[in-house]
């Protein structure tokens, strides 16, 4: 040992009359212990920021890894979305604030199902890539669809996406992406964001407005804004990335790519069937599926015996389904997490989106057209099918926030004047929806939404909101007998009514748009300072105009009776919320 140190000595410091080259050899390797050490860290360190180091040497999260390979962002790293692109010193003190991974995954300690505490504001990572500030065109999508019986019928759902978007240069846009180029924040009550009760929109000018779930019983005066969250893209497509899709989506899916053949009879609803049931174990779903080929050997014998290879392949290809999709260890499958991207199987959209969120008198919109169009369904013998594309025409009545649930009360066969019949089939409007017109459609009325309420208008004080707010058409003007009695507010403007038709205001029928302020005042006070004096005895005057130019007058009079809070459309003063009450009144 004494030996190998005095070497170790006379390498690092030779004698004074030692050659130069001896002299120089010290420096060069330590050069070139120092090289490897740097070298071999940064390869550590980019080994560790690897999305295979993640998911299968640090964490113990195969459902994480594998849906993260078969995701949209199979090329993009773990680190980049959990720890954010940052100079690395960054990076490096965020992975030491994460050590308490390396201590549950060392001792066991993971709470299963994982559920992610924290992540990377989205304007840090998906932001990066994809830029909502750019106003994106409608897109087709096309959905595919097999139904449950023996031959696995094909058919097609085509939608036109309003992605929208856009920043203040371009008019902040419309559509799916508004929610993210406005402020909108947002009160969740639970830790899965399923439930919000409470949703703040600020415009540019900082003026709130505060939505509440009226039926909720929520209480937004004593709320502390800390808890509130910013709408972003997570906020939405929360499962971008770590999606387990549904069984009969990922059934249908492989069906289509061909997968599973869609030739096997049945083979639709029996392998939504065996992947669906409830199994103790792993090994139970595999005996469960293999169970596939009994049943086909048993009821569909000729097709088994000329087809059993493709059978087999469809089970094999149903097991590795089950295989990514279902997790015992870490006690995941495809309904531990909701997918808030649609509407469909989780309440997604219509968190908000429901109909019972009030603020300013009206409510956040129950209607499907704002981020898609009306979906269409087409069968494989369909050559030619009719998608809408117009934004604009549409009549006031399809202005309501709540249109969505009214509709239906809306249409009276028994109506020579019903306006639905100049724009719209309705054909076999309340029977099968067999696509036979447009109001058969059996993407709307064919499907089962048990994530949203459309009973909402049984509420009482959503029912009175809404009626308030009801375009003038004379035969939506009396109250509906099961929604009770009007509010008196209105009486006077339904006896008004009754001697009125829409031609004496409105150029076109069906309306397409509001009249003229030219129409109005023609009748009301026949100049607009006439009609300011019709109020003059209002403080303030609602018609003592003071904006520097003439506003519309259907800004204020969406249904021939006052907005509920027009002067609050530019004044938050509080003196501003009401409106109607004479000087003097409380």
């Amino acid at each position: 040992m004494k030996r190998v140190a005095n070497a170790v000595k006379r390498f690092f410091f030779p004698p004074t009359g030692a050659p130069r080259w001896i002299k120089f050899l010290p420096y060069a390797a330590l050069s070139i212990i120092f090289l490897l050490i740097g070298v071999g860290g940064v390869y550590t360190w980019d080994y560790t920021n690897s999305s295979e180091f993640c998911g299968t040497a640090c964490h113990s999260m195969p459902p994480q890894y594998i849906t993260y390979q078969d995701s949209p962002h199979a090329r993009v790293n773990c680190v980049e979305c959990h720890i954010g692109r940052e100079f690395v010193g960054n990076q490096f003190t965020r992975k030491i604030g994460d050590a308490r991974h390396v201590f549950a995954t060392v001792f066991g300690t993971y709470e299963y199902p994982i559920m992610i505490k924290s992540m990377r504001p989205a304007r840090e990572i998906c932001e990066r890539c994809h830029n909502p500030e750019k106003f994106s065109d409608d897109s087709q999508r096309v959905i595919f669809h097999y139904t449950p019986d023996k031959e696995n019928s094909l058919y097609r759902t085509y939608l036109i996406l309003k992605t929208g978007g856009g920043s203040v240069r371009e008019g902040l846009g419309r559509g799916i992406h508004w929610h993210i180029e406005n402020k909108v924040y947002y009160y969740a009550a639970d830790e899965l964001e399923q439930e919000i009760p409470y949703v703040q929109v600020v415009d540019g000018d900082g003026n709130k407005t505060e939505y509440v779930d009226v039926t909720s019983g929520f209480d937004s005066y004593g709320i502390d804004e800390t808890q509130l969250k910013e709408m972003d893209c997570i906020t939405c497509h929360n499962r971008i990335t770590h999606n387990i899709e549904k069984p009969e989506t990922a059934v249908e899916d492989a069906l289509y790519k061909g997968v599973i053949p869609p030739a096997i009879p049945e083979i639709r609803a029996q392998a939504v069937g065996v992947l669906s049931a409830d199994y103790a174990t792993l090994a139970d779903a595999k005996n469960g599926i293999d169970s596939l080929s009994s049943y086909y050997q048993a009821n569909h014998p000729a097709y088994f015996e000329a087809h059993s290879d493709q059978i087999y392949n469809a089970v094999e290809a149903l097991k590795n389904i089950y295989n990514k999709s279902v997790f015992p260890d870490q006690d995941m499958d495809w309904d531990t997490h909701p997918n808030n991207i649609g509407h469909k199987e989780s309440p997604g959209c219509f968190r908000c989106h429901d109909g019972k969120h009030i603020g300013g008198g009206s409510a956040i919109r129950l209607e499907c057209n704002l981020c898609h169009a009306i979906p269409v369904v087409a069968g494989p013998e369909d050559e030619v099918t009719n998608i809408e594309i117009s934004h604009e025409q549409r009549p006031g009545t399809h202005q309501n926030a709540n249109w969505l649930a009214l509709h239906r009360y809306a249409y009276d066969e028994n109506d020579e004047d019903e306006t639905c019949t100049g724009c719209h089939d309705v054909t076999n409007y309340d029977g099968p929806a067999d696509n036979s017109s447009f109001c058969s459609n059996s993407a709307c009325h064919g499907s089962s939404w048990e994530t949203i309420d459309f009973d909402v208008l049984d509420s009482d004080q959503i029912r009175r909101i809404v009626l308030a707010q009801m375009p003038h058409y004379p035969s939506m003007l009396e109250p509906m007998p099961e929604w009770g009695e009007a509010e008196p507010t209105l009486d006077y403007i339904h006896r008004v009514q009754e001697e009125m038709v829409c031609e004496d205001c409105h150029e076109e029928f069906p309306p397409v748009a509001p009249p003229s302020n030219d129409m109005c005042i023609s009748c009301h006070g026949e100049t607009l300072a006439e009609t300011a004096k019709l109020t003059a005895h209002f403080e303030p005057n609602p018609h003592d105009w003071h904006y520097g130019e003439e506003l519309p007058c259907f800004t204020c009079h969406q249904n021939f009776g006052p907005y509920r809070a027009p002067c609050g459309l530019c004044h938050a003063e509080e003196k501003y919320e009401k409106i109607g009450e004479p000087s003097g009144s409380n």
